[in-house]
């Protein structure tokens, strides 16, 4: 088995099925610590178990936090940090932003945001500022946010970010995309070049999974189905998450967005440093949390 990871520890979102899952599967099987996050219990716990089967002697675990509620990602914050410490491990080596989610009709969070943009963006926001401290604390800390090739198009509406007054969920799904690159350049250029950490957002190609198949009508049901039989596994996607999570190679790259190991050209909406600072100042608005630098 490989162990080339067995002195680092990894956070995961979306480990109970496709590519966190993966991800978590392939960090497992190199000998990595994996702290993996999931919102269902029963599912967490089956997750749980067949990453021990893989490797009995790595250490994992599976919490279980609602991500499009801030209060539970701030608390998951606090259950990564207290199992850091029982594990005896003073940082954190990875965080991979994998979880999301589609919905294509229009549904609102407990505290009122729009679900895609609290999941796929405020809650990756809200734990990485929170988690940042140990991240820091490691040699070479990565942060790995997946967002997709629908953010080509998108473009933030500043009077309606989250899209309530005009909503479309293909569009909302986009706009929660190009959210994820332009808080990738916002975080690295916060940190500076000088800083241990450094920070990656993944496209993870046209993958098999269920995101789209979810509370949607038949036609768009259909019509997605029809798209992922083209698409690559999950584990072939995954194997690009641990990629930019482990490589040591790419510590001191300046390329932001990538794919399958390799840069890929951002929209330019997704690289204008301007929307970038007016979106960070925004989400921590939105979030009413302390950030890095300004």
């Amino acid at each position: 088995m490989d162990t080339t990871l067995s002195d680092k520890t990894y956070v995961v979102t979306g480990t109970t099925s496709g590519i966190g899952l993966a991800a978590a599967e392939i960090l497992v099987r190199r000998g990595a610590s994996v702290i993996g996050v999931c919102r269902s219990p029963e599912r967490g716990q089956q997750a749980e178990y067949r990453l021990r089967s893989i490797n009995p002697s790595a250490q994992v675990t599976i919490l279980t936090a609602n991500l499009a509620a801030q209060p539970e990602v701030c608390r998951l914050a606090l259950q990564v940090s207290e199992t850091l410490s029982a594990w005896n491990k003073p940082a954190l080596d990875g965080l991979a932003n994998v979880a999301g989610t589609f919905t294509y009709w229009m549904a609102l969070t407990s505290e009122g945001f729009e679900t895609q943009w609290a999941v796929n963006h405020l809650a990756p926001f809200v734990l990485t500022n929170q988690l940042l401290p140990l991240l820091q604390a490691a040699p070479q800390g990565r942060v790995v946010t997946v967002s997709s090739g629908s953010h080509y198009g998108a473009r933030i509406h500043w009077d309606d970010p989250q899209l309530r007054r005009h909503y479309n969920g293909l569009s909302a799904y986009g706009h929660t995309k190009l959210a994820n690159v332009l808080f990738t350049l916002e975080l690295n250029r916060r940190l500076g070049m000088d800083s241990t950490v450094r920070a990656f957002a993944a496209d993870p190609g046209l993958v098999k999974t269920d995101i789209g198949l979810k509370g949607t009508p038949t036609l768009v049901r259909r019509v997605w189905e029809w798209r992922r039989a083209g698409g690559i596994s999950p584990e072939e996607s995954a194997c690009g998450i641990v990629f930019l999570l482990t490589n040591q190679g790419i510590q001191g790259s300046t390329e932001i967005y990538w794919q399958h190991e390799h840069p890929k050209r951002a929209s330019r909406q997704a690289m204008d440093a301007a929307s970038a600072g007016r979106l960070w100042a925004l989400s921590a608005q939105m979030c009413a949390i302390n950030t890095i630098g300004a």
